[in-house]
């Protein structure tokens, strides 16, 4: 009987554990780590019954290989850091040789942190190009309070840290619309930086784009550079909304023109849509109040939610 029980408790510690809300993204990944969690509890139970520990070793040799996989988190390690704000930071990670994450534009990967024994997991969407050979990166905004905030700010060149994915993205198709309306509100920006890069790459895509970045103030724009040399496309126009700057005068020239202050609100959205060349369909990236108030704003300039599409 005692022999019994060891082997029990050997089966139970090689239980997988039931993940807590925290390690959730709510990203509506598929597989979410509950469905992951779901698979690898009726592998056990399959092992168990056999009483053939060799069948739980699969899933372990598939995540060495160093690509992104849905399933289960690879490990890359951080090649640089660099900060972008206060608060905000862009991160490049390796991949090896001259291999490419592959993504679909837009879409998201999830990062797996520990901090103090709780085991948190985010949704990020790289803005990188998808094709990006031997690297990728991705904008990070770090807030006091945020648990994987905590985690985040201690990386360093050399680190490594656990991503599995890809999830979402928006299925674009060049030409396919007239023109695309992108409304992002901070790091919100990083779904619409692949998808403009792509436009821009493709001299047969001639699709028109206006692109509303909204910040808090003139400092807190990401990418100044990157953005500047986009909107020099003929077919890209960037506006900027710098909700806590009150005048426009301290801001350099080159940006006056496209910038306005306070909030993106009902009356500058249809005078936004008003300027479009042809009528758009709109992308939404930000927080979920921030696309809620779009949605409405749209709805009353006469753009229904089959012609939107929100992260």
């Amino acid at each position: 009987l005692q022999a019994m029980s060891g082997q029990e408790e050997d089966w139970l510690a090689l239980r997988p554990q039931e993940p807590s809300p925290s390690q959730c993204c709510g990203g509506g990944c598929k597989p979410c780590i509950y469905d992951v969690y779901e698979k690898e509890l009726a592998q056990w139970e399959r092992a168990k019954a056999k009483q053939d520990k060799s069948l739980l070793t699969e899933k372990r040799e598939q995540s060495s290989n160093s690509v992104l996989n849905p399933d289960t988190f690879t490990a890359f390690s951080v090649s640089s850091v660099e900060q972008l704000t206060e608060d905000t930071y862009q991160y490049k990670f390796e991949l090896p040789g001259n291999s490419s994450l592959q993504l679909s534009l837009g879409q998201h990967i999830v990062l797996r942190g520990t901090v103090n024994g709780l085991e948190v997991q985010r949704a990020y969407t790289p803005i990188s190009p998808g094709n990006a050979e031997g690297y990728f990166e991705v904008l990070i905004k770090c807030y006091e309070a945020g648990l994987m905030s905590q985690y985040i700010k201690t990386w360093k060149k050399g680190d490594v840290v656990f991503w599995r994915g890809p999830f979402g993205g928006f299925p674009y198709r060049p030409n396919k619309h007239g023109e695309l309306l992108m409304l992002a509100s901070g790091t919100g920006l990083a779904p619409m930086l692949p998808i403009l890069q792509s436009i821009t790459d493709d001299e047969e895509d001639e699709t028109f784009v206006t692109l509303v970045g909204c910040f808090p103030t003139f400092d807190k724009i990401y990418l100044k550079p990157l953005l500047q040399d986009l909107a020099r496309y003929w077919n890209i126009r960037i506006f900027y909304v710098l909700s806590q700057e009150t005048s426009l005068e301290k801001l350099p020239q080159s940006y006056q023109e496209n910038t306005y202050t306070g909030r993106l609100n009902e009356d500058l959205m249809k005078t936004i849509i008003n300027s479009c060349r042809r009528r758009p369909f709109v992308l939404i990236c930000g927080s979920s109040a921030f696309s809620e108030d779009m949605t409405r704003y749209l709805k009353a300039a006469g753009i229904e939610e089959n012609s939107c599409f929100v992260f």
